[in-house]
């Protein structure tokens, strides 16, 4: 068995997000179409001392370690397969936090690959998945085996997709947080009680290429979001304007992102917005599985 194992951890936007009518449980039910972008994560497991040491680098805040999700999947893991763990752990962060990009979501999931693969493969996929449930809403989708997939529910009912061809993407933040819960709650507050979905279907040739989906593409969170970050309006716009074919909130916020039929019109936005004052990264969306690289490193090889 390998010493250490690296595995890719990929940004996701979402092309398609309604928010449904609130759970007894107190939960939203989610429509969702997911992408993963080249912009991404790397996390490392690598045979240690006992027990679970995790080191970040990057420059990210991440938060306090021990709330980290990547130390929350370890524990999941090992919860699973019985045995105690002797794991040193490096996560190496790219993707911003708290962005509406599944940067923590991906990162539990890359973290689930890692270690199945440092141990020989103990658990099956749907073990796998059933743990990258009990996480978070977006983790499965990084365990789906495809960059694009509709999900409903919490996100842990999943129809992997053939990815769309590649297009460019631009990725902007106004470097403002939008916490998830604060996000939910403007648009509660604006549905008032008793909210029910209206009776909606997609169908299936809308899915299999990018003129569909642009058909399809709405963000239910972006209404609150611009309320409260108004510059997310005047980015938005500005990348309209230089031709962005999608440009949405992602996820419950607060990065914006655009989809664009070549990299001049990308390139040129990311000059527009970057003049708003607001982080840019460039990147594509992916043709690939999730997690396409899996790295193996053996001491002394």
């Amino acid at each position: 068995m390998p010493d250490a194992v690296s595995v890719s951890a990929p940004a996701k936007v979402n092309l398609r997000l309604r928010i449904l009518a609130r759970e007894a449980s107190g939960y939203h039910g989610l429509e969702t179409l997911f992408h993963a972008i080249s912009l991404a994560d790397e996390v490392t497991a690598r045979r240690g001392a006992p027990g679970l040491r995790l080191t970040v680098g990057g420059g990210v805040d991440t938060g306090p370690a021990d709330d980290n999700l990547v130390l929350r999947a370890a524990r999941a893991f090992h919860g699973a397969t019985g045995d105690a763990p002797s794991v040193d752990l490096h996560l190496a962060k790219r993707i911003p936090s708290a962005a509406g990009l599944g940067g923590g979501s991906s990162d539990a999931a890359a973290t689930l690959r890692a270690l199945n693969a440092l141990h020989g493969g103990p658990l099956p996929p749907e073990t796998l998945l059933q743990l990258a449930g009990g996480l978070g809403s977006d983790v499965p989708f990084f365990l789906c085996g495809s960059p694009y997939a509709l999900a409903w529910s919490r996100g842990e009912r999943l129809l992997a997709l053939p990815p769309l061809p590649v297009r460019p993407v631009l990725v902007a933040h106004p470097c403002v947080a939008m916490p998830t819960v604060d996000a939910f709650r403007r648009v509660a507050d604006s549905r008032g009680g008793g909210y029910l979905p209206s009776s909606a279907s997609i169908a299936a040739d809308e899915l299999g290429g990018w003129e569909g989906v642009e058909r399809l593409a709405v963000n239910d969170f972006e209404a609150g979001a611009v309320a409260a970050i108004p510059v997310l309006a005047v980015a938005k716009a500005a990348m309209r304007d230089a031709g962005a074919r999608i440009a949405l909130l992602a996820g419950s916020g607060a990065s914006l992102f655009g989809v664009f039929a070549d990299e001049g019109a990308r390139d040129l936005a990311r000059s527009r917005v970057e003049a708003l004052g607001m982080a840019c990264w460039s990147a594509w969306t992916l043709d690939a599985e999730v997690a396409p690289r899996v790295d193996f490193q053996v001491d002394g090889a």
